[in-house]
């Protein structure tokens, strides 16, 4: 249920509006300006509308506007003015500040809920539309005022997509005959994805690079990403020696977060190859990256992505050391598996 604010001095106003909106929403109450302020402060980021009355003692309706505009709180918070008023220039003076929408008094339950459904889904609507816009208008710059032309960039991702292809084909083939010499799987699954247009925009920025074609293929190594989920984790290092000793696949580097796990216990080994791409009249060199995981630090790292980019955890601290322990027992349960699979396909050899 969505938080909305009712702010009003008359006891009964505030009332008759908790228990209009009760059932939908959860709502909670002010009866003056200044109290009405110290709930936005707390907690204006969980708000979906804010019900404002305009006459009320200490501080009134239009210094708390004023308010919410200096904090910027009204561009996350829609506000209806709850009034008794209908003077057209009152009106005006409120769409003029900001406000979305007006509720008059005496309050007829089915308006009240109509306007405050529907501003909050406007709002929302416009803040997407916003968002997007802006969203948008940075893919245009990278495409258009940075980069130049778009058929160049456009190219380029092809490049990439194909050394995703490539790479992808070569562990395949590796798969099928491993499959045929020891009559099971290196691997589960390969995932991959193209680094998307404002990704690379952005990360570029974070380098402190102008966003160009060169910058891109010199300073970015995961335009083309591959995921490679494995059973066991000498699966992992069989796979990876297998693919680096190709002689047209050239290491670049090589992270090893295995044997040297990150502090909060991520597992993964990273390799960054230059991998050959035929295109129509030359060969060329592609950048790829490719992370070998086993599916239990596989699941790992998607539940540890989750909290690196959840907001509003109140216990992230108390989360990341369970994360971390969970890390240490993925670790050891990958070894513990390793070996009963080793006793299961070798059950004569000396343990």
């Amino acid at each position: 249920m969505q938080k909305i604010l009712v702010v009003d001095d008359a006891e009964v106003n505030r009332e008759i509006l908790y228990n209009i909106l009760k059932d939908e929403y959860i709502v909670e109450t002010a009866q003056d300006g200044r109290m009405a302020l110290e709930r936005l402060q707390e907690s204006h980021d969980e708000m979906a509308a804010l019900l404002l009355d305009l006459h009320m003692p200490r501080m009134d309706g239009f210094a708390v506007i004023e308010e919410m505009k200096r904090n910027e709180w009204i561009s996350r918070v829609p506000i209806l003015i709850i009034s008794s008023e209908h003077a057209v220039e009152v009106e005006n003076q409120c769409f003029q500040q900001g406000v979305s929408d007006f509720i008059h008094k005496p309050f007829v339950a089915s308006i009240v809920k109509n306007r405050v459904k529907n501003t909050i889904e406007m709002f929302n609507c416009k803040n997407q539309l916003e968002i997007r816009v802006a969203e948008q208008s940075k893919i245009i710059r990278l495409q258009e005022g940075r980069l130049g032309r778009l058929e160049p960039f456009n190219k380029m991702m092809i490049e990439y997509s194909s050394a995703i292809m490539e790479v992808e084909t070569r562990l395949k083939v590796l798969n099928a005959m491993f499959s045929e010499e020891y009559k099971r799987n290196p691997f589960e699954s390969i995932k991959s994805r193209l680094k998307k247009p404002e990704s690379i925009y952005k990360k570029l920025e974070r380098k402190g690079y102008p966003v160009t074609i060169e910058n891109i293929r010199e300073y970015i190594a995961d335009v083309a990403g591959l995921r490679v989920i494995c059973s066991f984790p000498d699966d992992i290092y069989r796979l990876a020696e297998l693919l680096v000793m190709q002689d047209d696949i050239i290491l670049l580097k090589e992270k090893d977060y295995i044997k040297s796990p990150k502090p909060n216990g991520y597992r993964s080994l990273h390799l960054i190859l230059n991998v050959p791409v035929f295109l129509p009249d030359e060969k060329k060199y592609i950048k790829a990256e490719v992370q070998f995981r086993t599916i239990a630090m596989d699941f790992w790292a998607s539940l540890e992505h989750k909290l690196r980019y959840k907001k509003d955890i109140d216990n992230t601290e108390e989360i990341e050391r369970q994360l971390k322990a969970c890390a240490d027992s993925i670790e050891e349960l990958d070894y513990q598996m390793q070996e009963i699979r080793n006793k299961i396909d070798h059950p004569n050899s000396a343990v």
